[in-house]
């Protein structure tokens, strides 16, 4: 039976090669001479440091915007509170997406089965299945999950024939 996932996760190369674009372009520019401004990442998290409110928020546009340059959603990025550390230094965590919520995949399966297509959803951990008979209807229900999740980054995966 033709079958697909749907997940969330990101491409986790790309989003490496955006952190390193970005601390290099960082330890470059002018503006952040001497500063101790910069992406770190450890699995999951990113922590974006930097000396001041106004250069952590140019140091983040600076990451969204690698990130979209490399194809990488940046809906994928939680974006924590701004915390200061020692002086008037601060920091922000932001956390990846990794894997649907259970609300949205419960969500994801709700809205599949008002399509009125004829597919089964069924939430398997952190992804969506979608099975159905015939191939046109996996890319029918693609292409309605496409259109009303939008504050999801949604991939599709494991296509079956």
């Amino acid at each position: 039976m033709p079958s697909f996932d749907a997940v969330c996760k990101p491409d986790a190369v790309e989003l490496r090669n955006a952190v390193d674009q970005t601390n290099k372009e960082i330890g470059t520019r002018f503006d952040f001479k001497g500063s101790d401004a910069r992406v770190e990442q450890t699995d999951k998290i990113l922590t974006a440091f930097a000396d001041s409110e106004f250069q952590l928020n140019q140091v983040l546009d600076v990451l969204l915007n690698k990130m979209t340059r490399r194809n990488v959603d940046v809906r994928f990025l939680d974006h924590g509170k701004v915390e200061k550390i020692s002086g008037d230094k601060v920091k922000q965590v932001l956390t990846v997406r990794n894997g649907i919520p259970q609300e949205q995949a419960k969500k994801i399966v709700a809205l599949i089965k008002q399509s009125k297509l004829k597919v089964q959803a069924s939430i398997q951990g952190d992804s969506v299945r979608v099975q159905g008979a015939k191939r046109d209807d996996l890319q029918s229900a693609i292409a309605t999950l496409r259109k009303d999740i939008t504050d999801l980054p949604l991939t599709f995966e494991n296509f079956r024939d």
